[in-house]
Order: C-alpha cells, then structure tokens, then sequence
C-alpha cells in the first residue's frame, strides 16, 4: 500500500517514501491514530444507530476502504460486515418466530398496562387528597328558611341568592341608628333623640354595608354602615374551644371585601370607639353571611371620596398624601360617590326640600297637579327646548308646566303647584346649569297685587329653611363636615328690591348697567347678594320689575311703564333659584305681546288650547317656578349644581 506524505503535518514531510517498521507495521503513526478514531466513531453510531461513514480522508491499510471520522453517511452493509469481522462482534441472531414476537410484544403490553395502573393510583389519591383539602376548607352557602333550620346552620358563609325563597325566618334587621348613642352630636341636636333603642346586651341581626375588615391572628374586626353615615364595629375572637369552626370563621372574614353587604347576628357589649357614629357600643359577632359581594378591585374608595378639599390639600406634603378625586370620576361611579356621608345627606336634604315645599304649600290651600310633559310647542320663549318624533309629528320635551299651572287655574283650581321634571336644551357648561331638573312650581289667583305671591312664597321659603335646619340638624352637619358652609340668613318678612334700586346698586359697584334694561349676569347677581347681605342682613331676597324685552310673552306689563313687568325673581346667597310674575290674562294683550315676540301665529305654535281657555273666563293669577337642585346647592354652599343632583345631566353627560 502507498501512502500520500501530503496528509502528514508538515514537520513529518519527508521525500523519501514511508517504510514499515516492527513497530509501525500499517503505515505512519498518524494513519494509525485516524484509522482507530474512525473505527471508535463507528461503534459508537453503531451503538446509537446512526449512520457512521462518510466523505474519505485516508486509506485505510488494514481493509483498503476509506475511512473518516465525520458523520455524514449511513454505511454499506459490506463495511459493517468487514467491521464486525475486524472487531469480532457476533453475527446478528436471526430473524425471531411468529411466536417469540407475540410473547415479547405481550410483555411490552403488560409491563405498559402496569405503568399506567400505578400513574391512575396516583393520580387518583392526589385527587382524593386534595378534594379532602377542598372539603375540609369549603365553606357552603347558607339559606334561612325558618327560625328551626338556625341551628343546623353553620356560622359564617355565603347566601345562597336571595330570592325571596321565605318570609318567615323570624329575623328583623336592626339599622345601626337604632343603636346606642352617636359619637357626635350636632350642636343644639337632642341627645334623646339621636340614642337608639337597643343597649348592651341585646342580640340582633344587622344587614350592613362592610366598610372595613381586619383580621390579625385570632382576631377579626369589622365596620358595618348603613345610610352611609351611621357606622357600628363588630368584633370577632377566636377562642380555645372554637377549633375548627374558628379557624374556618376568621378564613371567611378574611375572604370577605369591601362594600359587600353582610349580615351578622351578634350581641352588643359596652365599649369605646370612637372611629364609629355609634361610640358607646360593639357588637360581638356569632355569625355572619354575605348577601351581595363586592368586587375586589373598586372604582375608588368610599374613605376617600369622603374627605374635604382641606383635608386633601393638607396631605399633598406627606408622606402619603391622599387621593384627589375629580368631579368626573365621581359623577362616572355616582353609585360610589352617593355612599360617601356627605354625598348621601345632600340627597336626603333635596328629599327634605321637596316635603318642605309640599307641606307649607298644602298648608296654604294649595293643591297638587301632574301636568304633561310631551306637549306640542314650546313652554317657554327663549329657551332651547328638546324635539322628538310623535307618531310622524314634533313634540317637545316641557321646558316648565306653565300653561297648564294657569289653565288650571282657569279651571277653577285657584291654587296649584307641582313637583316635577323640567327639559332645558341649553348649552351652558357652567356649574349652577342643567339640561334636565326637578321644577317646584306653583300658581294661584291674586285678587289686587302679585305681592300676594310674593308673600305665599316667602312662607313657603321660611317654612323650608327654618324646617331643614330643625329637623335636619344630623344630615347638615354631615354635609358641612365635607363642604364647609356657614347657615342660611333670612328675614321674617319679605326682602323685596325693585329694579331701579338694583340698577344703582349695580353703578355704585362700577358695572355698566347701559340703559338699563338688559338682563343681569352672575357676576351682578353676587354684588346685589353682597350688598343685601350687608344692608338687610340676609341671604334670600327678592327683586322684581324687571324689563318687559327679557321676559316670557305670558308676563303681565307694568301698568305704569310698558317698557318694566310686573315680575320677579329670589335670589339665594346672591344666584338666582326662582322666577315668576304675574301672568298675563287678557287675550288681545296676549296676542299683541306674542307678535311683538315675533309669534305671528299662536294656533302653529301650539298656543290655541291656552289662549281658548282664557276666552272662557279665567281669574287673574300669578306664580313662580324654582329650580330644585340650585335650590339645595346655594342653600348648602356647594361648588356646583352636580352635587345637589342624583345623576345630572348636562351638554356633556347623559350617562349613567
């Protein structure tokens, strides 16, 4: 065999050719050591089952084949016949009877059955362990169909949905006013009066909004509030004996959220907390179920919407400074905002204004009227007013009742006065205006002077405030822990200030008032209500014959000037919260006005029905129509109408 020098490294080169040796019988050591790394390559694939051969590098002198110790081809059947010859590897057994194969795949099938029998063994004790686990820490909801079941009924857990499924359970829900005393009683409130009638000792259900929670150890303690503002804790201790039923109690005070709905039964005991309205009182706690949880994860905290701009400021320079929630967000999640004290208490004194109203009212021999609220045309000129398709016609959304409060008095109800919605399509982003509120109107028959009016509507005023700050001490105090304002002055007789009057005012303050006959802005209003203020020490006033040219076509004209009416508007910490006048009921002056108010004909403005009832006979009459939710927003000193409206609406909100 010859051998290429070539392939030696070059310090090997030599030009004479290679000859054997006794100890290099095959050839150069270096054709010794590829031919072996090639052999050891290949019984290493073989072993794997891989190809083994692959592009030549050499000749091997001991079979004369190429060799290579790269993997790149599978191997001829003469190669591995010539390498297990060279190796001594015993020829491969031959091919195994029909028999043999059946028994070996047999074995495999049940060495393979067993595997899987032991992996569902498994796989079913840690199943059973952990519904076990499952099992021991389940807690399952709880009905209450009868006093009888309470006993076999475990002490915490959720409620199945309530669903009126009974009405005998033989529970009353305490609300949490009913118990002990409040923490802080408003300044001249009567302490009697603001204790509830359940004391120490008395056990009793209360269903509760779950303001807090906390467990720490074997202890749990828990803040119920209901009507917002009325605040019990409760309190939960696990004692030695409790064993499971404790451990499984404290769980599921743990598992419970904020602002859920709770029920607990527990007895009340004497203690001192002072971070709750009731002061005087806990109540210790034997079971408790939810009725309707809370998400996680909610749009603000109630704690936060709760505090005062002061407060807030205030803590912008700590170390945890407190949240600022924006109008937006609030009005976004009304439903969160009205949970908040304050927030809550402005809705039961817009309630309050409302019964006010109604009582002094009816006290004066006023009746009650619905009127529509779909009509033809427009109720009041210069007012947008909202459009919508009636059968294939126009309608309009009533901007006030007010043709038919005076068609009620032309049918002989003398007296009238409705409570109701009022549509104004008014593009006014300012924050004493809305596109829809609740009207307080009323109207009567005068039998010489619209001062008659005045004078009804002065009661019913004084009736109002005196009434809110008598029987609503608690919730005004509520309120002006969050929106600071100072009570409401008013006089025992009617504040009337005449226009002209006004008008000097208004010069002496450096407004230019023009000829005065235009309408007032709001910066005008403020400066009467300031000088009113100092002058007649109050805070309600009125102010009457304004210009004809800016008012309603049905206002009567100043007997003495045409250019003046005989109309009127109050005013409440210097804004405006009412406008009335006596109204126009001769017929020819109507129909002269309504053309000079460029109302050509009165039967397409929807006008016809009002006009024939006053053909028909009808008593001289006056009235006035009052903004309900500015009504409780000045008289609160809030900073915007919003505030004083369950869900307002204005340009940029109808939703939700």
């Amino acid at each position: 065999s010859t051998f290429d020098q070539t392939t030696l490294p070059p310090r090997r080169r030599s030009n004479a050719p290679f000859s054997p040796s006794p100890m290099f019988p095959f050839g150069p050591p270096s054709l010794l050591l590829l031919s072996m790394l090639s052999l050891s390559r290949l019984a290493a694939g073989r072993a794997l089952g891989r190809p083994t051969f692959g592009r030549p590098t050499s000749v091997c002198p001991t079979f004369g084949r190429p060799t290579s110790a790269f993997v790149l081809a599978r191997p001829s059947a003469v190669r591995v016949a010539e390498f297990r010859r060279f190796s001594g590897e015993a020829p491969p057994p031959t091919e195994k009877t029909e028999e043999e194969k059946a028994a070996l795949k047999a074995a495999r099938e049940l060495r393979k059955a067993e595997k899987e029998r032991k992996a569902r063994e498994k796989k079913a004790k840690k199943a059973a362990r952990l519904a076990a686990e499952e099992a021991a820490n389940r807690i399952d909801p709880v009905t209450y169909l009868s006093p009888a079941c309470f006993a076999s009924l475990p002490p915490y857990g959720d409620y199945e949905t309530v669903a009126s499924r009974s009405s005998s359970t033989g529970r009353v829900f305490v609300p949490v006013s009913a118990i002990g005393c409040a923490a802080d009683l408003p300044e001249g409130a009567d302490e009697e009066g603001l204790c509830g009638s359940y004391g120490a000792g008395d056990a009793l259900w209360v269903r509760a909004r779950l303001a807090s929670v906390r467990v720490k150890g074997g202890s749990a303690f828990l803040v119920l509030r209901t009507d917002a503002a009325d605040t019990l804790q409760a309190v939960y201790f696990k004692t030695k004996d409790a064993g499971e039923t404790g451990a499984k109690m404290l769980k599921y005070l743990k598992s419970l959220t904020a602002e859920s709905v709770v029920d607990v039964y527990g007895t009340l005991s004497p203690a001192d907390v002072r971070s709750c309205s009731v002061a005087d009182l806990e109540l210790a706690v034997e079971r408790v179920h939810c009725a309707s949880r809370a998400q996680a994860q909610l749009p603000f905290q109630v704690e936060d919407a709760a505090r005062s701009a002061a407060d807030v400021d205030a803590s912008q320079d700590t170390d945890r400074p407190f949240p600022r929630l924006g109008q937006e967000i609030r009005l976004d999640h009304r439903w969160m905002d009205l949970r908040t004290p304050a927030a809550n208490a402005i809705l039961r004194i817009q309630s309050a204004v409302g019964q006010l109203f109604r009582e002094s009212l009816l006290d004066q021999g006023f009746v009650e009227i619905h009127t529509p609220k779909l009509i033809r045309g427009e109720s009041e000129s210069g007012a947008g007013v909202f459009t919508t398709d009636y059968f294939g016609a126009t309608a309009c959304l009533a901007q006030s009742p007010q043709i038919y409060k005076q068609m009620a008095v032309a049918s002989d109800l003398t007296r009238v006065f409705e409570v109701g919605p009022v549509f104004r399509a008014e593009n006014s982003n300012t924050r004493r205006h809305l596109c829809e509120f609740t009207g307080l109107d009323f109207e009567m028959a005068v039998g010489e002077h619209y001062l008659e009016a005045l004078e009804v509507a002065h009661r019913m005023f004084r009736h109002i405030f005196e009434g809110l700050e008598s029987r609503y001490a608690r919730e005004l105090a509520t309120i002006r822990t969050q929106y600071h304002s100072e009570p409401l002055k008013f006089t025992d007789e009617p504040c009337v200030l005449h226009w002209p009057e006004a008008m000097d005012i208004l010069e002496e303050r450096g407004f230019d008032v023009g000829d005065r006959l235009g309408d007032l802005t709001g910066a005008m209003e403020l400066a009467l209500g300031e000088v009113v203020r100092e002058k007649h020490r109050t805070d309600f006033f009125m102010l009457d014959r304004y210009p004809s040219a800016i008012r309603p076509f049905y206002t009567m004209p100043c007997p003495d000037d045409p250019l003046y009416s005989n109309s009127y508007d109050m005013f409440l910490r210097g804004q405006e919260i009412c406008s009335g006048a006596q109204r126009c009921h001769d017929v020819d002056m109507l129909l002269r006005i309504l053309k000079e108010k460029g109302v050509e004909d009165p039967e397409e403005a929807g006008l016809g029905p009002y006009l024939d009832s006053f053909r028909c006979g009808v008593f001289p009459h006056a009235g006035a129509g009052i903004g309900l939710e500015r009504v409780v927003f000045l008289y609160l000193g809030l900073d915007n109408v919003r505030k004083a409206s369950m869900f307002p609406r204005d340009p940029n909100r109808c939703s939700p």
